[in-house]
């Protein structure tokens, strides 16, 4: 019974206290019931009574922060068992035992050995024992007390941020909200007014206050203005002891900035601006900027320029710059000074950001005047339109007017303008144009068929400046006329089957046309006059520029014919009417009974009758006799022995041969050709001399054929040459002569050694053509004809 009464002891002991001079509840011991008193360190002197109990003591209290030289006495611990002989040993254990705290083994008081600080720890718990000093025996069990210490003000408040920055809108009501400041105190908030913080204001009145009890900041005077200050320091202290004397403080700084509001419209510096821009500006050009100031900042100072009114409200036009706020004036259309010098506008400025609450401080916009001069420049001709589009058909004749263009200067001066054809956009010189009154004529040709549009483009430039000039897009639309044909719109190729019938549909046609007639095509077509009523097969137009072959008999026979060529008209309905004739090719061929081709080839046809084969064994014997007949003629001229020209060496004599031949002139076509010498193809196998017998025979060189513009020089060179360095050649001296004169006459060649190249004779009438000088030429060779009639 005795251990369960000492485990209700310290299962109360390790229980938190809610005061601390409640005193322990009494615990009876098995020890005969006797009265103790402990004495607690401090001002407690408080006596519990307990009876029979072994350990009597209270929960011990001590102050922290001590500052005396001495130990800090904190209690007594004494057993009902000590007598006082000392055979007793009191022993601590536990947090801080034997370092921060120290206990006299004889006496039990306990003490502290050095300053102790609440707020590093607030509570110590430890446990006691008493032990027999001799035998070393318990002679109470260990039990467990605690020391809690009491606080002091020994800390001051300390903000969570040593520097607070806060923001609230310019012109707030009083009480606004703008931050809250919290401080924290680390003394215990349970005993005394320690950590109880009041907050207060040290600089920054009267814009602002502070809640004592809670630091909230708010606004404490009306329409504070950004424009007028931006920027406010306030100093805000926390102070324990609830604020009274001798409390603990501290400190911290709030930055507070006033936001920007639009309660301020914008204002241009002047009332009239002048800007000054040549005509020749053209639209988007930049001629000045004009802008008004806001005292706001951000979007609230962002500005809308507008002309609101004024004469050019049509010719220029306001943006903003985004980035400097100020209004760009550009040109909006082209400027004339001869139409205006000087315009007059008001330009408006304003917030497109307004806030309602202060309109009443007035509209939130302003306005100038803008007065804008144009300077008078050399303009370039002016074409009275952007562009030009004519219309020409294809087969107008050259020179023909097809249309004009116009310009003229725009300045006062009107000075006079001459007109031409860029040439890079009509690079083959179709069409051309008066360079004084602008009309436009062809100077070639026209093909719709090959180009349908022609784009060119048309120059007027000042005669005075040539520097002032302008261009125009001239577009030409070549307009159709019927001058092509139509024709097959493929080669048509087909077949019939020898089974046909008659009216049977062999193939379709189709024809195509060039022309582009604007009701469309509509051909027609028909066999041609020369296959009219003696062809085989027929046209049938179908009206939908189509058409379709038929048989016009029963059965076709291929081996009598096996092709048919169909001539076949095709014309169109325009006017002029234009037709062609196209051949459309029909072969005959065996078919099987489904209609498919097998075979368009005529075979052999084998007769009974014709020549006995006795007949044509004769025929063959004697073709094999004439044969061997001629074959042996030539093997004895072979073998034919060779007769020298001198029999004998006594037949050796001198002999002399004088020819004194000059040869018979153009009559004399047996000395040389000299047609050969122009056409070297012409020329004829090598012969061998017939004033000697051979004393071999030598297969004829191949000389490589000359170029048919090789010059004749250099043809009788290279023969020369081919000749010294020939082992064939006659061995005999042969000297020939010729006139060469070179090439290069304009109107070639009158001789008529070249004839001879030529198949037949020459017809010279044409010299009669010639005039005066050449009539003896024509009566020469103009009679020659006649000469050999007679």
């Amino acid at each position: 019974m005795r251990t369960y009464r000492y485990f209700l002891l310290l299962f109360w002991i390790g229980q938190p206290y809610s005061t601390f001079s409640a005193p322990l509840p009494q615990r009876t011991s098995g020890f005969p019931t006797r009265k103790r008193a402990l004495e607690p360190s401090g001002n407690s002197k408080n006596e519990l009574s307990r009876s029979k109990r072994s350990w009597m003591w209270n929960q011990f209290f001590l102050l922290e922060e001590y500052t005396g030289s001495d130990y800090q006495y904190v209690g007594k611990l004494h057993s009902d068992q000590d007598r006082g002989d000392g055979s007793l040993k009191y022993i601590l254990s536990g947090d801080g035992a034997g370092d921060l705290f120290i206990i006299n083994e004889n006496t039990g008081d306990i003490q502290a050995t050095r300053r102790l600080d609440r707020e590093e720890k607030p509570v110590y718990i430890l446990r006691a024992q008493a032990i027999n000093r001799r035998t070393g025996r318990p002679v109470e069990p260990e039990s467990e007390f605690v020391i809690k210490i009491h606080d002091i003000n020994d800390n001051e408040p300390i903000f969570t941020k040593e520097v607070y920055t806060a923001t609230v809108p310019e012109m707030s009501d009083v009480g606004t909200f703008v931050v809250q400041v919290t401080a924290t105190d680390a003394d215990d908030p349970t005993y005394g007014n320690s950590a109880k913080v009041v907050y207060s204001i040290l600089q920054g009145q009267p814009y602002f206050s502070v809640e004592s009890e809670t630091g909230i900041i708010k606004t404490a005077l009306l329409n504070m203005d950004r424009e007028n200050k931006e920027q406010y320091q306030v100093v805000i202290q926390a102070k324990d002891m609830g604020g009274q004397m001798g409390g603990l403080s501290g400190t911290t700084t709030v930055n507070i900035t006033l936001t920007d509001v639009n309660d301020n419209p914008p204002r241009f510096p002047q009332s009239t601006y002048q800007f000054k821009t040549p005509e020749s500006s053209p639209p988007g050009t930049p001629i000045g900027r004009i802008k008004a100031s806001d005292a706001d900042v951000g979007e609230n100072a962002e500005i809308e320029y507008s002309f609101t009114e004024g004469e050019g409200m049509d010719m220029f036009e306001v943006i903003t710059d985004q980035e400097t706020q100020e209004g760009i004036i550009t040109v909006k259309k082209l400027l004339d000074f001869e139409k205006k010098k000087v315009y007059n506008l008001k330009v408006e400025a304003s917030n497109p950001h307004v806030e309602p609450r202060f309109l009443y401080l007035g509209p939130f916009k302003d306005s100038a005047t803008v007065r804008i001069t144009v300077e008078d420049m050399d303009e370039p001709p002016v074409f009275s339109k952007l562009a030009y589009v004519l219309q020409i058909k294809e087969d107008t004749q050259i020179n023909t007017t097809i249309g004009s263009v116009t310009a003229q200067d725009p300045d006062a001066a009107r000075n006079p303008v001459k007109y031409s054809v860029d040439r890079h956009t009509d690079m083959d010189r179709i069409f051309n144009i008066d360079s004084g009154n602008g009309s436009i004529f062809t100077s070639k040709l026209l093909d719709r068929e090959t180009v349908l549009w022609h784009n060119i483009t048309v120059i007027a430039t000042e005669i005075n400046n040539p520097k002032q000039s302008s261009r125009v897009p001239l577009y030409i639309k070549v307009l159709d006329v019927n001058d092509n044909a139509p024709e097959f719109a493929e080669f048509y190729e087909t077949f019939v089957c020898e089974k046909a019938k008659a009216d049977q549909l062999i193939q379709t046609l189709r024809a195509i046309d060039k022309d582009d007639p604007y009701s469309g095509h509509q051909f027609s077509f028909a066999l041609a006059p020369e296959a009219g009523s003696g062809s085989n097969f027929t046209i049938q137009d179908n009206k939908d520029n189509t058409a379709g072959i038929l048989t016009r008999k029963n059965g076709y026979n291929r081996h009598e014919m096996s092709t048919y060529l169909l001539p076949v008209v095709i014309s169109d309905n325009d006017y002029p009417v234009q037709s062609s004739t196209g051949t459309v090719t029909v072969r005959v061929c065996a078919c099987d009974h489904h209609g498919n081709m097998q075979s368009c080839h005529a075979e052999a046809l084998v007769h009974p009758t014709g020549l006995s084969t006795g007949a044509l064994i004769a025929i063959l014997l004697c073709i094999v006799t004439l044969l061997v007949t001629v074959v042996l003629f030539a093997a004895l001229r072979r073998q034919r022995k060779k007769e020298p020209l001198i029999i004998s060496k006594e037949d050796i004599r001198d002999n002399i041969v004088s020819y004194n031949d000059e040869g018979g002139g153009e009559e004399d076509t047996q000395a040389f050709d000299i047609g050969t010498l122009r056409n070297p193809e012409a020329i004829e196998d090598s012969k061998l001399r017939r004033d000697i017998v051979p004393e071999a025979l030598f297969l004829p060189r191949r000389t490589p054929t000359a170029r048919d513009n090789t010059d004749v020089r250099d043809f009788i060179n290279q023969r020369l040459k081919e000749n010294d360095t020939d082992p064939t050649a006659p061995p005999y001296d042969s000297l020939a002569t010729y006139a060469y004169e070179g090439t290069g006459s304009v109107a070639d060649s009158l001789s008529s050694l070249e004839s001879v190249t030529t198949d037949g004779d020459q017809d010279y009438d044409y010299l009669s053509d010639w005039g005066p000088r050449f009539k003896k030429l024509a009566d020469m060779y103009g009679g020659v004809d006649s000469d050999k009639d007679s």
